[in-house]
């Protein structure tokens, strides 16, 4: 039997209210936020699906996405749920069956291919799983096709998959010390050096 496929889906729509721009336009170590998540996701996914909606045109004309199915999602404003939605959808009218889904964050820099690839090794169309560090739920989170339909109609708001996750039974996946699960909500202090 061969192994599942798993795609990623990065979100990458936001606004970014709170660090005054679109986060997959912020610049970290030499590259786009969002150019760091995409050539993550491709070490380890195949097919890469991104999901831009705030600037997504300057997004699109500034970030290397090569390698990555870029999907716009129209509803960014309405929070992270919608762009889930864009992205499983995106996944659904794919060609060639896909058995699972790897969901990650645009703003999470410290993720690695090690923490994807460990979430990945669960992949089933029946599978759903989440990363945990330090015994705390955080991302990426692995949701097998069956689940596709149940997330996409429960995912509100800035929730995401949290309130279908909440009544299933998930995998946790320690990837204590594979990545770094802290997310970039706000820009460095004023005269501090960025990371």
């Amino acid at each position: 039997m061969s192994a599942p496929v798993v795609a990623a889906v990065v979100l990458a729509a936001g606004g970014g209210r709170r660090y005054g721009m679109p986060k997959a336009l912020v610049e970290y170590e030499g590259s786009l936020l969002v150019e760091r998540a995409v050539r993550t996701a491709r070490e380890v996914c195949d097919p890469v699906l991104v999901v831009l909606g705030a600037r997504a045109v300057d997004v699109w004309r500034q970030a290397d996405l090569d390698g990555a199915a870029v999907l716009a999602n129209r509803d960014w404003e309405t929070g992270m749920a919608s762009s889930l939605r864009t992205g499983l959808d995106g996944l659904r009218g794919w060609p060639g069956r896909v058995d699972a889904a790897l969901v990650t964050l645009v703003d999470m820099p410290g993720m690695t291919a090690d923490a994807l690839r460990r979430l990945a090794a669960h992949a089933a169309p029946d599978a759903l799983a989440v990363a945990t560090y330090d015994g705390v739920r955080g991302h990426p989170v692995l949701l097998g096709r069956e689940h596709w339909a149940g997330v996409i109609e429960t995912a509100t708001g800035d929730e995401g998959a949290r309130r279908y996750l909440a009544g299933h039974d998930v995998t946790e996946v320690d990837c204590t010390g594979l990545a770094d699960p802290t997310d970039l909500d706000v820009p460095p202090p004023a005269g501090t050096v960025a990371p």
